[in-house]
Order: structure tokens, then sequence, then C-alpha cells
């Protein structure tokens, strides 16, 4: 009797914590930290671009004076998405749109990270 109990005890466990793990992993999501090297593309121009990623912060720069408009602020994680929060002061002889703020959409796949904006905009960026 007491051996079918610590039975029916310990594969309730393991069931448990199996389930626990798997359940946590599908909630896990991927790591942007670091500093990441790419492109940035709009309508068919493509420029190069650094973003680096620092404890809910991000600063960045582009091959190309303000195509994007990449300075510093922070950024938050939610799903799919990562929203970001410039906090540099922009003169106003450009297109606004391409400062990074705002609400993207990204994926990370094998070191590379892809954000994409609902206006077609797109940073594809590899980790170094």
């Amino acid at each position: 009797m007491k051996i079918r109990i610590l039975t029916l005890i310990l594969v309730s466990s393991i069931i448990f914590f199996t389930n626990c793990s798997e359940n946590d992993e599908d909630n896990i999501q991927p790591k942007i930290e670091g500093k990441y090297t790419g492109t940035f593309e709009r309508n068919g121009q493509t420029t190069n671009v650094e973003l680096n990623f620092i404890d809910g912060t991000y600063s960045g720069e582009s091959e190309v004076e303000k195509f994007p408009a990449i300075c510093n602020g922070n950024f938050s994680i939610s799903d799919n998405s990562i929203e970001f929060e410039n906090i540099c002061v922009w003169t106003a002889e450009f297109d606004w749109t391409l400062i990074l703020s705002d609400k993207w959409n990204y994926k990370i796949e094998n070191n590379i990270l892809t954000i994409t904006k609902s206006n077609g905009d797109k940073y594809t960026l590899t980790k170094k």
C-alpha cells in the first residue's frame, strides 16, 4: 500500500513539473539584448544600421543620416511586438516617420532579429 501511494506521488510530481516546465517555455520570450548590425529598408531603399539593446534601453545609428533616424531611448516587449520610446530631440527638416519609435512586430530566428512595422519598414539585424 505504501509503495502504491509513493508511486502515485512520484508520478504526480513528475507530471506536474513536466507540465510546468513546458508552460514556462511557451511563455519565455526570446532575449533580444545585445549588439546587432544589419539593414533598414523602406520602399526599396536600404541602408546599414547598428542597434544595441541593453536593460530596456536601445541606442544605435544609421549609415545614412536620418534614414532611419536612430538615437536612443527605451523599449519594452509584449508578445511578438516591441515598442520603442525615442528620447532624443529631432529637427523638423525630415520625415519623422523614420524615427525609431512606436510599436513594431519582431521575430528572432538563428540570431537574426527582424523588426517590421505596419507601413512596410523593416530592420533585418544579426546579433554580434
